[in-house]
């Protein structure tokens, strides 16, 4: 009896810290959430600099101090060979061109195109014709005007001319390649999920589970066809056949977009909705090549000044909260996961 005793008053000031600790949290949140998000700001790194300096510290590791030194004599040299360039040409300095790398991780609603315009306008700011522009795009689509905008701010780029590549390392399906048929060049690695060149749209009905319960509910429109399907009330096959046109509708402005993108592409063997891994892609000719944006990154160094172009808010106190517990929780999900045998 003393040890449930015990254990009873264990388990009570268990749960009294957690409700503590929950409704400090939540104190803490519901006065953050009111302060507004930190205006954002744009964020420009050398990748050219990462590299020398990874090339460098591997160097210093693996080279023996001759090797070493003998590099060191090399470095001078080729300085002071640059230098007497620069005094030949009277002072007169020719820039390497640029590649500027941006990151487009696509969600459902395509929000990140908030972020994307920014950024796309930083670069068509200062950006010379014989410079580049790299998209590392990662989206399994979302939102038909969210990714048609998105396409439309990767078309800003070719317009301005200057060359845009695409590439996908993990997948570019639906409204995510609608976005990278947009590239003069469009690479993937050959494992990536490329296509899904269809339209989908779906809802549930709740009409019958309304009647069963005697609940009524009304609906009014002014149009006919102001709403064909809906989630409460009754539909019917007029609505049904609407609904499915204006889906074929987009479906056929998606082909028709792709295909002006990619013309000599069979667009009906490929508008199915399926997508592919890359190297099936390639034959169909949704890309162009196969390979990651790492291997196209040190392709052109130390050619060109490579720079990744990020516009970034900062989050409040209330977001980081909500992220560090959403953390938490995935932490566990996944360890939970990983018991299972089989994953692909």
């Amino acid at each position: 009896m003393e040890f449930l005793y015990e254990y009873g008053l264990f388990v009570a000031k268990a749960v009294t810290l957690v409700i503590a600790f929950v409704v400090v949290v939540s104190t803490i949140v519901g006065v953050a959430s009111k302060q507004k998000q930190g205006k954002g700001q744009l964020e420009i790194v050398s990748i050219s600099e990462q590299l020398k300096d990874i090339t460098n510290y591997a160097k210093e590791v693996l080279l023996d101090k001759n090797a070493l030194k003998k590099l060191a004599k090399e470095q001078k040299k080729e300085a002071k060979a640059k230098s007497k360039a620069k005094d030949k040409s009277q002072g007169e300095q020719s820039e390497k061109s640029r590649l500027y790398v941006i990151d487009f991780k696509g969600s459902m609603d395509a929000i990140e195109v908030e972020h994307l315009r920014e950024e796309i306008t930083a670069i068509l700011c200062v950006a010379n014709k014989e410079d580049e522009v790299l998209v590392r795009l990662e989206s399994g689509g979302g939102v038909v005007h969210g990714y048609g905008l998105a396409a439309s701010q990767l078309q800003r780029i070719k317009e301005k001319g200057l060359k845009l590549t695409i590439s996908v390392d993990k997948v570019a399906a639906s409204g995510g390649y609608m976005m990278a048929c947009v590239a003069d060049k469009l690479l993937a690695s050959q494992f990536a999920y490329i296509g899904s060149i269809g339209v989908l749209a779906q809802l549930p009905n709740f009409n019958k589970l309304l009647k069963k319960n005697d609940i009524e509910f009304e609906q009014h429109t002014a149009g006919e066809f102001k709403r064909t399907l809906t989630v409460f009330g009754e539909n019917n096959d007029e609505g049904r056949a609407k609904f499915k046109e204006e889906i074929e509708e987009i479906h056929v402005l998606f082909k028709d977009f792709v295909q002006s993108q990619r013309p000599d592409m069979d667009i009906d063997k490929v508008a199915t909705g399926e997508y592919w891994p890359g190297v099936k892609a390639k034959a169909l000719g949704l890309i162009d090549d196969i390979t990651t944006s790492d291997d196209y990154i040190l392709s052109h160094y130390p050619a060109r000044e490579i720079f990744s172009v990020k516009y970034a808010v900062k989050k409040n106190v209330a977001e980081k909260l909500g992220m560090s517990a959403a953390n938490v929780v995935e932490r566990v999900f996944m360890k939970s996961m990983s018991k299972a045998r089989h994953w692909f």
